[in-house]
């Protein structure tokens, strides 16, 4: 048997929680790739535990390799792939991180699980954002979803109801529930005319919603200057542009700090069709 997961050293770990977040999908603001890379430079004593070489199992087209040219002589490929750091963070933690492979999903989701119960995980938590009908001026929302309705109960707000395409990383969600492992999706709730850009006040988001929900605690007091940078300029943007100043203002004024399940989905379909 081939295996999708190499685990490349043995690191001593307790209960660790791994937090997976997967680029390829949608993931507004950057959020869940940010977080998570944010996360894996922040823990205490990070080191590489495992990867996946996506060479055989990734689009190369959309997902490209990348060489490193010294002197004009071509020293090196570099073949993407998912890696697993592992270290502290109030506790010990397993950052997965990567592009979404293209091939083998129930392999490769079926392999992190394994990867969990090998360390003793009880908690897998995945990341992400989601184009949301909000305004920024409001605090960022972070919805859940969850392996189980015990589970659901422990993480609220929840999103309540969704049918359609998903990502490799909700599989893997789903693979750690049926597991045994209980499982959590975060997804921050960026606002919709800033899912293009990549948003510090979502990373923020999600990384204080993940201490609350699996004591995964790390220093956000670097991501308070980039918020508020971020915040300034996004004011700035909409002040000079008179058409996303009517639309913000619409948004103050329903203050709709959190949508409702319905609106979400729409959001979510319209963001898919001018993706594709």
């Amino acid at each position: 048997m081939t295996y999708v997961i190499e685990v490349t050293q043995e690191v001593p770990l307790d209960a660790p929680v791994v937090v997976v977040a997967l680029s390829g999908w949608v993931d507004a603001g950057t959020a869940g790739e940010a977080a998570a890379r944010y996360l894996a430079e922040h823990i205490d004593g990070g080191r590489e535990l495992a990867r996946v070489d996506l060479a055989e199992i990734a689009d190369l087209q959309a997902t490209r390799p990348t060489i490193e040219l010294i002197d004009g002589v071509t020293r090196n490929v570099i073949w993407p792939a998912v890696t697993f750091t592992a270290g502290r963070a109030g506790r010990d933690v397993i950052v997965c991180q990567g592009p979404e492979p293209s091939l083998r999903w129930k392999a490769f989701a079926g392999e992190v699980v394994d990867l969990a119960r090998r360390f003793g995980a009880p908690m897998v938590v995945t990341l992400g954002g989601m184009p949301s009908p909000v305004s920024h001026r409001r605090p960022m929302g972070v919805l859940a979803t969850a392996s189980s309705r015990s589970t659901a109960q422990e993480v609220n707000p929840v999103r309540l109801d969704y049918s359609g395409p998903t990502g490799a990383q909700t599989v893997v969600q789903v693979t750690a529930g049926e597991a045994g492992i209980s499982a959590v999706g975060l997804w921050a709730q960026v606002p919709h005319y800033l899912s293009g850009t990549v948003s510090p006040v979502a990373v923020r988001a999600l990384l204080s919603r993940l201490r609350d929900v699996a004591r995964v605690d790390v220093d956000l007091s670097p991501l308070d200057q980039e918020a508020s940078s971020y915040h300034e300029q996004v004011e700035a943007t909409v002040q000079a542009r008179p058409d996303l100043a009517e639309l913000v203002s619409g948004l103050d004024a329903q203050a709709q700090e959190i949508p409702t399940g319905d609106e979400l989905a729409s959001e979510i379909e319209e963001f898919l069709r001018r993706e594709g």
